[in-house]
């Protein structure tokens, strides 16, 4: 009940914002906010977005089997988020775009502007159920199930709740409920690590048991044989140094900056300057964030032990303890944060990429709730196949759906040749295809297994078969006139 409760509340704070921020909602406050949005709100905003509660699980669990070692990944993000502030802004600010796959169809064509809204669309709704999946699991297991409430029904209410203040002010309304979301998140994360730390205790000679203080706990933490976090020694691991440094800068440039959830945020301040300085800073403030998230799965680890999954590293630990009610919050606020902006990306895309009516109103609000009913399909289909660690589970997805994204906008950015726009679709279909084979392959010839590096290969083979239709295109072309 304390933790419904809770919950109750802080949707309370949310609809009040929404109420606040939605009295005179248009479309292009729905898309866009107007372009008014104060670019620190956006960053700080956004970082919670990007979190999710897949890395409020799944990052302090990380340590059992990686130590450290996502840091690296991390480390790659502000490469990415540079590219995204110093390349990709200034063409979509240029442009004046409302989502960013308008630009594939002024470059490439209108077959290669279709492809990429669907890799899209399907990418976020992939990625974004995996993600809000965690905090369904989470109030089904501490709330909804001892109450006999069937799951069904929990994902219903809280997808519902999302529809419910987002329906009106989109994304103008997003700028400053994730700003609270956010709050709320590091908030709880904080206290939690402030728990786990008054749980470990040093048991001098001489001295009787006493708690760790902030100093002792962070030379603990060092001294744990889990804090390694550059390997450069081993080309094979997947946690090799640039493997994981050069995905992880791919990765932030696609899922961000060929991201609409993620642009469009950033498309709502006022200048392009503002947003360059939103992306540079959130990009920079990622590394300490996921410090601590480590941080916290080392300190779990010292108090529980190792002889667990990761995943049920922080559940196991709150479990029965009054950081349940913390853990609750920072799931509810990480989940909610990265699921309503994905609703409202998608429900942009669809009417302005798909069906091209920026302007018509009726149609974006019964979109709306369409999207919201196909994320409570994938959710629910997700809890049917799920069976490999979410943040993994999340990067794979985003591997072989984000690659052909990647792949376009390379070729549109850095060459000046024309694809030929009837082949896009199948090029962009067969290069997940062919990178799922090669994986297959080459674990079963030589025992190694691709790791985030796929996303590069995607793209990769996208860019090469983008390249061999306007070859093709161009011999035929100089046959004709021979």
């Amino acid at each position: 009940m304390t933790i419904l409760l809770i919950v109750l509340a802080y949707f309370v704070v949310l609809f009040g914002i929404s109420h606040l921020t939605s009295r005179k909602a248009n479309n292009d406050m729905f898309y866009r906010a107007n372009r008014k949005a104060p670019w620190y709100m956006v960053a700080f905003g956004m970082i919670g977005a990007s979190i999710s509660g897949v890395t409020f699980v799944s990052v302090p669990g990380m340590v059992l089997t990686s130590q450290m070692t996502y840091l690296q990944m991390c480390l790659g993000f502000i490469v990415g988020y540079a590219v995204i502030a110093f390349v990709l802004l200034p063409l979509y600010y240029r442009l004046q775009l409302t989502s960013i796959y308008t630009y594939l169809g002024q470059r490439l064509g209108n077959r290669s502007y279709q492809t990429g809204a669907w890799f899209f669309l399907l990418s976020k709704m992939v990625g974004a159920s995996v993600r809000f999946y965690v905090v369904c699991i989470i109030l089904q297991q501490f709330v909804f199930e001892p109450a006999g409430i069937p799951f069904i029904i929990n994902v219903v209410v809280m997808v519902l709740l999302i529809w419910l203040y987002t329906r009106r002010g989109g994304i103008g309304t997003l700028v400053f409920t994730d700003t609270f979301q956010t709050l709320c998140l590091f908030t709880a994360l904080i206290l939690i690590i402030l728990e786990a730390k008054g749980q470990l205790h040093l048991i001098p000679a001489d001295a009787p048991t006493r708690s760790l203080s902030v100093g002792e706990a962070v030379g603990a933490i060092a001294n744990s044989g889990m804090s390694r976090i550059f390997v450069f020694d081993d080309w094979v691991s997947p946690h090799n140094f640039w493997k994981q440094f050069l995905s992880g800068a791919f990765i932030a440039i696609v899922m961000t900056g060929l991201d609409q959830d993620m642009m469009q945020k950033n498309l709502t301040c006022k200048t392009l300057r503002d947003a360059q300085k939103d992306m540079c800073t959130y990009g920079v403030a990622f590394v300490p964030a996921n410090l601590l998230f480590l941080s916290l799965g080392v300190l779990l680890s010292m108090v529980l032990g190792t002889d667990m999954k990761g995943d049920e590293l922080l559940p196991t630990f709150v479990q029965g303890t009054s950081a349940v009610y913390l853990f609750v919050l920072g799931i509810v606020a990480a989940s909610f944060s990265s699921a309503d902006s994905a609703l409202t990306s998608l429900t942009t895309s669809f009417c302005v990429d798909i069906r091209r009516q920026p302007d018509n109103e009726l149609l974006r609000k019964r979109m709306h709730i369409v999207m919201c009913c196909i994320f409570v399909l994938f959710i629910l289909l997700f809890k049917a196949v799920n069976s490999t660690s979410l943040i993994d589970a999340v990067y794979i997805l985003a591997s072989y759906t984000y690659g052909p994204l990647l792949g376009l906008f390379v070729f549109g950015l850095f060459t000046k040749q024309q694809p030929n726009d009837r082949l896009v679709p199948y090029i962009c279909v067969a290069s997940p295809v062919i990178c799922y084979a090669l994986d297959f392959a080459t674990q079963s010839l030589w025992d190694y297994r691709f790791g985030y590096e796929l996303l590069m290969l995607n793209g990769l083979l996208t860019f090469i078969g983008l390249w061999l239709t306007h070859f093709q295109s161009f011999l035929k072309h100089d046959v004709i006139n021979k």
